[in-house]
């Protein structure tokens, strides 16, 4: 079963720091591009030491839902809008994060994992960054090592984080020259996706791989086996820029065509 195609489940707007466009903006560019959904997946971290900050505070939050539903009142009738957010694990803040998801009411929660704490380093690594200093440090560490911590990484939200979607799967590195996934890796993500299954948690489909490596993350061999367990897959932009919701959907159906589900 293809995905709906008409829903964007995950856009970030000014309010993360590291985007475009304000929220009706994106709501704008949803209607223009004919989509019927659109969820705000706006980021949701505790206890990163990281510059400069890419997440949003609970005042902010608090914005966040006031403007969604007044935005609900003026385009309800022409789209759906959805108010959900995507958390960044991180093990030793495992309690502060679930108080902070407590305090809002989200239509959608999606699971992710960002940054990384280098034993003995003042701050974290940003493992998603294409930014120079992140990716020689990544160079340096190598990219097996980190990618080994990635995967254990979001097993373990995966395992400790109530969540309806996951992530990036595969993004860890995303942007470091020469990344591969070894044997290991491989197995890590089996038994991630057996964990995903377990928790009937759904699969994001992120469609700005297209213009990283010029296919989805995660590709269309994990989807094939998501879609052999059961598990749910929903596509998501990841727009950062009102331009890019909705972004390379199109070319969604071609990845369903070449991997079915056995």
């Amino acid at each position: 079963m293809i995905p709906d195609l008409s829903a964007d489940g995950h856009v970030h707007t000014y309010l993360c720091g590291h985007a475009t466009g304000a929220m009706e903006d994106y709501v704008r560019a949803a209607i223009d591009r004919g989509l019927r959904r659109i969820t705000f997946l706006e980021h949701l971290e505790a206890g990163i030491e990281y510059a400069p900050k890419t997440w949003l505070t609970d005042q902010d939050f608090t914005f966040y839902f006031a403007e969604g539903e007044r935005l609900r009142s003026v385009y309800g009738e022409r789209l759906h809008i959805g108010l959900g957010v995507e958390v960044g694990y991180n093990p030793e803040q495992v309690e502060v994060i679930l108080q902070r998801l407590s305090r809002f009411r989200w239509d959608r929660i999606g699971l992710s994992y960002h940054f990384h704490r280098l034993p003995g380093a003042p701050y974290h690594l940003n493992l998603l960054s294409n930014k120079k200093k992140n990716l020689e440090i990544m160079e340096h560490q190598g990219s097996d090592l980190l990618l080994g911590h990635y995967f254990d990484a979001l097993l373990d939200a995966v395992e400790r984080i109530p969540a309806h979607v996951l992530c990036h799967l595969d993004a860890g590195l995303r942007h470091l020259p020469g990344r591969r996934f070894t044997a290991a890796h491989r197995e890590q993500i089996e038994r991630l996706l057996q964990a995903v299954k377990r928790h009937s948690m759904a699969l994001e489909i992120n469609t700005s791989g297209y213009e990283i490596t010029g296919q989805p993350f995660p590709p269309a061999e994990i989807i094939a086996r998501a879609r052999q367990l059961g598990i749910p897959v929903l596509p998501g932009s990841d727009a950062h820029r009102p331009a890019d919701v909705g972004r390379f959907f199109d070319r969604l159906g071609d990845v369903f065509s070449a991997a079915p589900a056995p």
